[in-house]
């Protein structure tokens, strides 16, 4: 089995490389790329050094599958080209909606890799990965009509350069000194910003776009979605407040037990100080934490729910590696 990581030196590559460290995946050659910059970098992976290879001109074809965490542009270069020779598990946003690519979370929707045309699988918006695997166990019994959610994003979720802005601006703003933004479109330390990617011309941004069409890819057309997707100065694990409206009745003992006992998912409710999840907490960990959970007596039916995830693992890098798990499980039931 030899695998490639494109973007090996950004957060989500290096990210991966600790998942799979983590793993049992068995490795014969493990080959990181990135830009001809960084090439001739060394990576250490499982306690040896391993030299970063240029994306210009790396042979894809020595490859089984290929994880692509370098962005778009990259993806939208390169990702066609190496799924001539493997199975692309992309991270970026580029093929997400292409109807020949697979949208998947493997706990969610597995069967849609019986579904692989182009040899690309495509990985969700960090956002919508956590919000899908808490939705879906609710959605199976009691049927999701709304969904009306609210994202407290950390600056991970940017990439590293906006991270590293997060901790100068921090430093600056405690030393008195006058703040730049480089990254972001307001001052992040000590703010809040609701804006995250592009506007599009109903005033939504490209970002609460995705969470609503994604959504709807993995789990079907009949949910509704509007969300609103603000970023914090937090540096790693994205919070959602998530009011839903089923279409059954339901009981906050059942609505427990399921999103419990459903993979991936960790239940951390008690109404008592400190009884629920926060960023800090579920940074490094896997599991989608769900907390605050009540009913919403506003509306027939209606739920309330806290949900927080490290995003650059259930959201990235330990989404990508289990889809690869479950390839490999089911020998590779692509082309």
């Amino acid at each position: 089995m030899n695998i490639a990581i494109v973007g090996a030196t950004g957060n989500v590559g290096r990210k991966t490389l600790e998942v799979l460290e983590k793993k049992e995946i068995s490795i014969d050659n493990l080959y990181l790329v990135a830009s001809p910059k960084s090439a001739g970098k060394k990576i250490k992976f499982l306690g040896k050094e391993i030299e970063v290879h240029n994306l210009e001109n790396f042979d894809f074809s020595k490859v089984r599958i290929a994880f692509f965490a370098a962005g778009g542009k990259i993806s939208e270069k390169f990702a066609e080209k190496a799924a001539k020779y493997c199975l692309v598990i992309d991270n970026s946003s580029f093929y997400r909606m292409d109807p020949d690519v697979p949208l998947v979370v493997p706990q969610v929707n597995p069967d849609d890799l019986n579904n692989i045309k182009k040899n690309i699988i495509a990985n969700p918006n960090c956002s919508t990965a956590q919000l899908v695997i808490a939705l879906k166990p609710l959605h199976d019994l009691f049927i999701i009509k709304r969904v009306v959610v609210s994202t407290y994003q950390s600056v991970s979720g940017a990439g590293k350069a906006p991270m590293d802005e997060l901790f100068k601006q921090t430093q600056l703003v405690l030393e008195g000194k006058n703040v730049k933004s480089q990254n972001f479109t307001k001052q992040i330390a000590f703010n809040a910003i609701p804006h995250i990617d592009v506007f599009s011309d109903d005033g939504y941004t490209k970002e609460e776009l995705k969470m609503r069409n994604e959504t709807k890819k993995i789990l079907g057309d009949r949910i509704n979605l509007t969300a609103t997707c603000v970023r914090l100065p937090i540096s790693v694990s994205h919070s959602e407040s998530v009011n839903l409206q089923f279409e059954k009745s339901f009981s906050l003992e059942k609505v427990r037990k399921e999103l419990n006992n459903f993979e991936g998912c960790k239940v951390i409710d008690e109404r008592l100080d400190g009884c629920y999840i926060t960023p800090l907490e579920a940074e490094g960990k896997d599991e989608t934490f769900i907390s605050r959970i009540r009913e919403d007596k506003t509306i027939e039916n209606g739920l309330n729910l806290w949900i927080v995830s490290d995003n650059l693992l259930r959201g990235a890098a330990l989404n990508a590696v289990e889809i690869a798990e479950t390839l490999i499980k089911n020998n590779f039931y692509g082309k």
